[in-house]
């Protein structure tokens, strides 16, 4: 059952976590994926009762979530091909189709088990559709992105950030907030 006006509060880390059905070691479930969003709506003391957008709901570790804005920043800047949503979401759908292709090839008796794990290793997909925003999981940068279908912004990534810039990467700016210096 999908639960209407999911909003994401954190991010599973980066590996993946466990999880479990009560606060309770003895009781685990299926764990969870890496930078999957989810919504926090309980603690008790180190556990964390998560929601995903599916409806789906464990306990985590809450130590080990991720928290990110709930509304990513937007710049007020000309859109740039970097922020231009369409390429990621065109890389989506292409991935998608190869996975629903092989999905049909194996239902149909065209693969194996085997065939179907070799065929769709190492695809990676990450679709969040909450009306006017979308998170996408962009596996060639190994980063969630959002957009609210103007622009596109990295929202969580799977590495640390650098301590150089990538080559190309727009120089750093100081973002002050208003009532600051």
């Amino acid at each position: 059952m999908a639960t209407h006006g999911f909003r994401p509060t954190h991010v599973v880390p980066a590996h993946g976590m466990p999880a479990w059905e009560d606060p309770d070691p003895a009781r685990p479930t299926v764990p969870l994926d890496p930078l999957l969003p989810v919504r926090l709506v309980e603690r008790r003391g180190d556990w964390a009762h998560i929601l995903c957008a599916n409806g789906w709901s464990a306990w985590v570790d809450g130590r080990r979530l991720i928290a990110v804005p709930q509304d990513p920043p937007t710049e007020d800047h000309p859109l740039t091909a970097a922020a231009d949503p369409r390429p990621l979401l065109a890389r989506a759908e292409q991935a998608l189709a190869r996975y629903r292709a092989a999905v049909d090839a194996l239902l149909a008796g065209g693969l194996d088990g085997e065939s179907f794990r070799d065929r769709t290793r190492g695809q990676r997909i990450g679709v969040v559709v909450d009306g006017e925003s979308v998170w996408l999981y962009d596996a060639e940068t190994e980063r969630w992105a959002y957009s609210d279908g103007k622009r596109l912004t990295t929202y969580a990534a799977d590495e640390a950030p650098r301590a150089t810039p990538e080559p190309g990467h727009a120089p750093t700016r100081v973002a002050t907030f208003e009532g600051e210096p």
